[in-house]
């Protein structure tokens, strides 16, 4: 499998790099700008939370069909055009939707724009960048590729990294689409149900007029049973090497 892939890399290689793969990139950068222009990010806030919940609430009661449609769509593309709002959204979702509702509808979101800027990634650079690298680059790709699933999901369990890094990062590395998806799907929703419960909570605050921050959601106890995942993640791992070892 890995030889296939490392065949195709090379054949990618030699026909040379195409500007048409650089098309999902000028989607992208165009979206944004869109995004910026209209002033839509301005939106995005939790003052704007605030000063619509109850509009907002109430067209969701009235349409909940469409609302939450609307919000995967959504959701997909504030991560795919206005990646740093993920956290924002996912908030919005639980206060909207419920804590359990609320993470299932943002996971499935989460992960249509996550695996769109996956696919974008690895179309316009993948196979270029993946074909020039070096030894060192390439030595971590054969790696990642043979605990593939379970490095996807220490990756999505641990939020050390950006969320956005995390979608094209995989790109680079030989991910399968496959492992891809499966792997952000089940490794966001821990971190999802986090922000989304947190979500659902408040309304309290917004009634009682305090200041609403998002900081400290994620308080030591939480992160650390989120490493905890993690590390159990990584159980095929070690076993792999062990075996290798007493082989």
């Amino acid at each position: 499998m890995d030889a296939t892939r490392d065949v195709t890399s090379q054949n990618g290689a030699k026909r040379g790099f195409s500007w048409k793969r650089l098309l999902p990139l000028v989607v992208l950068a165009v979206g944004a700008g869109l995004f910026f222009g209209f002033g839509l990010d301005d939106y995005l806030s939790l003052e704007t939370l605030r000063d619509n919940r109850m509009d907002l609430v109430a067209w969701v009661d009235a349409n909940t069909a469409i609302a939450v449609l609307s919000f995967v769509v959504l959701y997909a593309l504030t991560i795919v055009f206005l990646p740093p709002s993920g956290t924002l959204m996912t908030v919005t979702g639980g206060f909207i939707f419920s804590a359990v509702f609320g993470t299932f509808i943002v996971v499935f979101g989460a992960t249509l724009g996550a695996t769109a800027l996956f696919l974008a990634a690895k179309y316009a650079l993948g196979d270029v960048l993946r074909a020039r690298a070096g030894p060192a680059l390439r030595k971590m790709e054969a790696g990642f590729r043979e605990n593939e699933m379970s490095y996807m999901l220490v990756l999505r369990l641990i939020p050390l990294f950006p969320f956005w890094l995390v979608n094209i990062a995989p790109a680079f590395l030989g991910v399968s689409l496959r492992t891809y998806v499966i792997g952000t799907f089940f490794g966001i929703i821990p971190g999802t149900a986090v922000y989304a419960t947190f979500g659902a909570g408040i309304g309290s605050i917004l009634d009682s007029d305090q200041e609403l921050t998002l900081a400290g959601v994620l308080k030591p106890e939480i992160i650390a049973g989120l490493i905890g995942l993690a590390l159990l993640a990584l159980v095929p791992v070690v076993y792999k090497k062990y075996k290798k070892r007493t082989a």
